[in-house]
């Protein structure tokens, strides 16, 4: 079975592991309020989706 000869140091790793980092989302105006809403998502201020109502706000 194969064995690392040495120790892979703490910089190693760590340049390997910066180039793994999380995405921020994409977000863009709601057609219906203006508000900000993920794409493919329920709109969180309006509860519209594609032009319809899909949730029920309450103020």
């Amino acid at each position: 079975m194969a064995v690392p000869k040495r120790k892979k140091s703490k910089m190693r790793i760590r340049q390997r592991k910066g180039h793994i980092k999380a995405e921020l989302a994409q977000v863009q105006t709601c057609p219906n309020c203006g508000g900000m809403q993920q794409s493919h998502r329920v709109c969180h201020s309006c509860g519209m989706y594609k032009g319809r109502k899909v949730l029920t706000i309450e103020a």
